[in-house]
């Protein structure tokens, strides 16, 4: 009787393993399918397609190079070189633009005449004159608008 007992005992406690083993691994499956169907399911499909927008073409308008001397006060003079583009909404408003152009490079003269070195140093200092430009050439060319002012080129000497 005891050897019976003694093969019981195992059997017994191997039925329980067993047990547990296919219910570790019946979760494992569900995990991995519910893992499988939250991130890798595809997303179903809507019935109306979403327009897209296409981006009307812009136009550009070159400004003449423009050299100026900064504001440095008695020390020796520094330069300023600057090749600018407007950009502007379309070709229509490019042709309005052109014959104004001696306006807007008078408005670009006076303002880079009264800067500083100072002024136009480091990233925020080009942000800050690009703003002060763009909206000076819009006052410039109104009724027209510049949507930017874009920089070719900035040497300071």
């Amino acid at each position: 009787m005891d050897e019976a007992e003694e093969g019981e005992a195992p059997a017994g406690g191997g039925k329980k393993k067993l047990i547990m083993m296919a219910g570790a691994g019946l979760a494992v499956v569900l995990l991995g399918g519910g893992g499988w169907f939250f991130f890798l399911k595809k997303k179903p499909e809507t019935a109306q397609a979403q327009p897209v927008e296409v981006a009307k073409p812009v136009a550009f308008v070159d400004l003449p190079d423009m050299t100026v001397n900064l504001s440095v006060g008695q020390d020796r003079p520094q330069y300023l070189r600057v090749k600018v583009a407007l950009e502007v909404t379309d070709a229509k408003v490019a042709d309005q633009i052109k014959p104004i152009m001696p306006r807007v490079v008078d408005a670009f003269q006076l303002y880079l005449r009264e800067m500083r070195p100072s002024d136009i140093e480091g990233s925020a200092g080009i942000f800050r004159l690009r703003d002060e430009l763009t909206r000076r050439v819009n006052t410039a060319v109104h009724p027209a608008r510049v949507n930017a002012v874009l920089f070719r080129e900035i040497v300071v000497q």
